[in-house]
């Protein structure tokens, strides 16, 4: 009687994990299968075993003596051939069971709704990729990382760019001290070329206290960092801007608008290409008298205002909005638009940007409400980052306000302590501020740029090149 195969389904997957052919017996079952005979020659109930050795083992051979056998035992080495036919037959068995998967790729492309499909993603994919690629060959100095989270905001996916932001985002620590010397920078670090006939009288700012206590060596102590025929224009000092975070510095300037002259330059994405008259950078032959360059505010469709330049708008002058307003005699003045300052014949250039953070010398509450919505979105939606502003004193003195963990009360409140009557803030985040003076050295006409803030993200020869952003450049009158 043939031995009975135990299931495929369990056995087969079984053997072959052992290297066995399906169906065939594994080691030793045989003796569990021999179901005994009548007595031989081990005695009643013993199987025979009769013949060569080990033939008992094998139902083909049982009940008689040698003479009985009808063939030779086969070998080890025939059943492990055997064994091994049998073991590739399965295998091409299993194989051949398997679907095809060109054949059902050939099918699933074959449909008319799959087609349409594969065609949309090709063209999407194609529009992202050429989109991306306009973005980041743009004209301009941003940082690769910089630009794709424009290119994200600008294509409805700020979401998706604050949500990576809060995820990497740190608050600034609290306490402890600066990494740099606050007794920098270096006094009188610039003398520009004379433009003046008479010599004027040094207008010397009052030392500042500083907003986290008692000042560490060299805070708030002005020192000159640029002059005209022997007049100090430009003075620097350092603050600490809270007694929370007293690691970090804030960096103040204050200009002298009898000794220079600001011109607005427009950005080569923001506001745009342009009949503007002046170039989105500094070209080699424009740098005569340079001593001072700060960054803009920021980009138009989030200023809540318009740009002017010499008689073309990119968006709306907006009527409350706060306005930087830029005089053909070179001067300038900060205000609220239409309540104070507006548009005439003398006015060259405004640049609009949220409202104002100091208001006829005071600070209004309107700085602590809806910090994300009204003053813009920040890294990681925290309230204490890089932030700028520009003042204007009682006496007509320019004040620029820049540096990190600053929220909008604490950079209005700088603005004040350094005298600004009217002040508004300016752009946000690092990759966006800049203060830069400029050394004449090698020449007049080619000065050397320095950073007010050692550690500013921004290269201090960031406006010697493209910039996507508009600024102010400085010039002795």
């Amino acid at each position: 009687m043939p031995r009975s195969v135990p299931p495929r389904h369990w056995y087969d997957d079984r053997l072959l994990e052992h290297g066995h052919a399906p169906g065939s017996p594994e080691r030793g079952e045989l003796d569990r299968r021999v179901p005994t005979g009548p007595a031989g020659p081990g005695g009643p109930e013993t199987p025979y075993q009769g013949g060569p050795a080990g033939h008992g083992q094998d139902p083909r051979y049982r009940g008689g003596g040698p003479g009985d056998f009808g063939q030779e035992p086969p070998s080890r080495q025939n059943r492990v051939g055997a064994n091994q036919r049998a073991l590739h037959r399965h295998t091409k068995r299993g194989q051949a069971g398997r679907p095809r998967r060109p054949r059902l790729l050939r099918r699933l492309l074959s449909h008319r709704s799959v087609q349409v499909m594969l065609v949309a993603l090709v063209i999407f994919f194609g529009w992202v990729g050429w989109s991306v690629g306009q973005a980041l060959t743009a004209p301009g100095n941003g940082s690769t990382s910089t630009r794709l989270a424009e290119w994200a905001r600008d294509h409805y996916l700020g979401p998706v760019v604050t949500l990576g932001e809060w995820l990497t985002y740190q608050a600034p620590k609290v306490g402890g001290k600066p990494q740099f010397s606050l007794a920098a920078p270096t006094a009188g670090a610039g003398q520009a070329a004379p433009r003046t006939g008479g010599a004027l009288t040094p207008d010397v700012p009052a030392q500042l206290t500083s907003p986290a206590g008692t000042p560490l060596a060299g805070e708030g102590q002005w020192r000159v960092l640029a002059s005209v025929n022997g007049v100090p224009a430009i003075y620097g000092t350092y603050l600490r801007p809270d007694s929370v975070h007293t690691s970090y510095v804030a960096g103040i300037a204050s200009m002298d608008q009898r000794l220079l002259s600001f011109q607005l330059r427009p950005g080569a994405e923001d506001p745009g290409r342009g009949n503007w008259g002046y170039a989105s950078w500094l070209p080699p032959n424009s740098r005569t008298g340079l001593l001072a360059t700060f960054n803009g505010g920021f980009k138009m469709d989030s200023a809540g205002g318009g740009f002017y330049l010499n008689g073309h708008t990119k968006g709306v002058l907006t009527s409350g909005a706060a306005s930087l307003v830029y005089y053909r005699n070179g001067r300038m003045t900060i205000g609220d638009w239409g309540h104070g300052v507006g548009m005439s014949s003398e006015v060259l250039g405004v640049r609009q940007n949220l409202k104002l953070i100091v208001d006829h010398g005071a600070v209004p509450s309107s700085v602590d409400q809806n910090v994300q919505g009204q003053w813009g979105a920040t890294l990681g939606g925290g309230y204490y980052v890089w932030r700028s502003g520009i003042g204007i004193t009682r006496d007509g003195r320019v004040i620029f306000v820049y540096g990190p963990a600053l929220s909008v009360r604490t950079l209005a409140n700088l603005l004040q302590r350094a005298g600004a009557v009217e002040g508004m803030q300016m752009d946000i985040n690092p990759a966006w501020m800049s203060y830069m003076y400029y050394k004449p050295t090698p020449s007049t006409s080619d000065p050397t740029p320095v950073n007010l803030l050692p550690n500013q993200p921004e290269p201090t020869n960031r406006y010697y090149s493209v910039n996507s952003r508009d600024f102010t450049a400085v010039f002795a009158r």
